[in-house]
This record gives structure tokens, sequence and C-alpha cells, in this order.
């Protein structure tokens, strides 16, 4: 059985993320997980979890100190945590096996293990500071997957292996007969215009704001984590309601519940054309989507999907969304999901290593 190491850059979660979705679906592989460390005095994690029958989950040794605090400190934390590796790639039986790199900092141990292959999975883009780090890594990748266009030019010069992986939704989760409206919002009043993720200060709350204020009679559903500076600041709104982290297997019945999907504009995400698995995830409950863009955005799915530059721009256009009559929109949304299942770029993953012979 082929064999794969995989250094995540979020811990594993309950709500899969990108690498996730991609490494659960590739068939044949025995992988080995490293989640980040958790911080100190945190409880940790059982180590050795088994989360899929083919991948096993450790968490990395917490630092003495922060990272680059300190030059002789920081090799101390570098090889504690090679040599955790290494004696779980030895308990496992682990011989040269496929190294999945998910961030640039993760370039240092590129001369610390043998492995037969380099893959470098680009899921966002990374600050100035990393530019070194991660020229280094995708130079070594045989593969580099990168989740949009602009990551794939900005990769180019240092690698000719650079393949568009965009992110992606399990579809098929979000067009299941029999969904429901969850007894807990159904009492609420209608319309209801529903976002799903964290909700932060990087987010510009202006247009859901003052939507809010202007259309008392709607009902704004907030599903994900609240910073308490943030609920403080819409409790002024009452009919914003901030339901918390929904359970993923639920998160299809809380979509069906909503008459228009929306998104905000992330400040730390100025100019970046990635688009989030939240907006597929969107698509496949064929739902009208209305979300925030910057004016000089190119639209990812103009005929299905409506776009604002500001507040009031945001307030007309849930009117609009609100109004669709049309029967084609909800299928055209939904087959945009279909082609971007993660069954399919799962596939797209497992026949690229193999072309190029990693797997």
């Amino acid at each position: 059985m082929k064999q794969l190491l995989c250094l995540s850059h979020t811990p594993w979660q309950a709500r899969p993320n990108r690498t996730q979705q991609l490494l659960a679906r590739l068939n044949d592989v025995q992988v080995l997980f490293f989640e980040p460390p958790v911080p100190r005095g945190a409880a940790k994690p059982r180590q050795g979890r088994k989360m899929r029958p083919h991948i096993t989950v450790y968490t990395l040794p917490t630092p003495l100190l922060p990272r680059w605090s300190n030059a002789a400190i920081q090799r101390r934390n570098d090889s504690k945590t090679v040599d955790f590796i290494q004696q779980i790639l030895n308990h496992h039986h682990f011989v040269e096996p496929v190294l999945w790199c998910t961030a640039p900092d993760q370039a240092m141990y590129l001369d610390h293990f043998a492995y037969s292959g380099l893959v470098y999975d680009c899921f966002r883009e990374w600050g100035e500071e990393y530019v070194e780090e991660e020229s280094d890594l995708t130079c070594h990748a045989e593969v580099v997957f990168a989740a949009s266009q602009g990551l794939v030019q900005r990769l180019a010069p240092c690698n000719d292996t650079i393949v568009l992986l965009p992110n992606g939704v399990n579809d098929r989760m979000f067009t299941r007969p029999g969904l429901t409206v969850p007894i807990q919002l159904s009492k609420l009043p209608s319309p209801i215009l529903g976002r799903v993720g964290d909700i932060n200060n990087r987010l510009d709350l202006a247009p859901l704001v003052q939507a809010a204020q202007t259309h008392p009679e709607w009902t704004f559903l907030l599903m994900g984590r609240v910073t308490s500076t943030v609920r403080m600041h819409l409790k002024h709104c009452p009919n914003i309601v901030l339901t918390g982290p929904i359970n993923p297997v639920e998160l299809p019945d809380y979509l069906y519940a909503c008459d228009v999907l929306f998104d905000l504009f992330h400040r730390d995400l100025k100019g970046s054309d990635i688009i989030p698995s939240r907006m597929y995830e969107y698509l496949a409950s064929g739902k009208p989507i209305v979300t925030m863009i910057e004016s000089d955005q190119v639209e990812p799915f103009p005929d299905v999907v409506y776009t604002a530059y500001d507040s009031a721009g945001f307030i007309r256009r849930c009117r609009r969304a609100l109004e669709e009559e049309s029967t084609m929109a909800a299928p055209r949304r939904q087959e945009y999901a279909r082609k971007a299942s993660w069954a399919g770029r799962a596939q797209v993953v497992t026949e690229i290593l193999e072309h190029t012979g990693l797997f």
C-alpha cells in the first residue's frame, strides 16, 4: 500500500477542511496526518487517532517558545519535532513516503526526512515574510496544487508542474432528499438570509448591519463562531440571529431553511481570487446567493450569483435575490457544485500523482 506523510497547517476538524476532504478520498494510501501543536497548557488530543480507516492523526509536540523567538531555541523546537515525526514513521513502518505539505514554513523539514516525492498544496495566499520558504518548497515539489489561478501565476516561476485545484464541496449532502427545516429555526420570521462561517473583525460587517436596520422584517442567520467584540457590535440588531457553529451533518438542513445565502467582504483577503468552499456549498443548495466583492474583482459565477460592491448595493441585491423567480437558476447553481465535487477534485489529485510517478 502507498504511504503518505501529511504536514497539516490546521488541526483535524469536525467540519472537514480542504486537506481532509482530499486525503479522505485517496484510495489504497496509508496516511499519517500531523496537525499543529496545541498551545502550552491546553488539553492535548489523544495521539494516534484513527479518523478514517487509512488516516491516523498525531499532534506535533508543543514548542518551548513561539517560532523565531530565539535561534537556538528554535533549533531545539525543530529537532524535537523532527524526532517525534521520525519515531511515528518508524512505528508505522513508513519508508520514504510521499510528503504532502500545506504551508511554506514546512520547507524546513525537507532536509530531515527521506521521502519519495514532494507535494505542495497551496490553498491560500501567504505573506511576504514567507516568500523565501514558499519558493524553496515550490522549487523542490514534484507537484504543486494551487487553489486559484492567481496562486498558479504567483508560483509558476518556481515550478513547471503547477495544477489548478480549486476548493470543492460534498455536493450530494446538499441535494439529498428529505431535507427539513431544523426545529430551532421553525419560528424565525421569513425571509431568512443566511451566512456560514466565523464572524470576526476581519469581515466588513457594515453591509450586514445596514441591511438589518433597513429591513427589520428580514432575519439574518449567522452560522458560525462569533467573537465577543462582534457579538457586542451586533446586539443592537434583534433580527440578526447567531446560531454558533453548525454540525456539518446538519448544515444542509440549515441552508434549506434559508431563502437567500450571502457572504461579506473579507478585509484580510483583499485581492484574492480564491473561491471558498462556503460558496460551493451555497451553490449546491440551489438557493439565491448574494456576495460582496471588490469593484475590480472578476465575478466567478456571474450568471447565478448576485454581487455587490457597497452596502447600498448589497441591500438591492438581497431584494433582487428574494424576488428571484427563475426556475433555471437553481439547477445551474447545482451543476456548478456538481462539477466542483470533492470526489472529482480527489480524482484529479490521484491522476496527477500517478502520472508523475508518485503513486
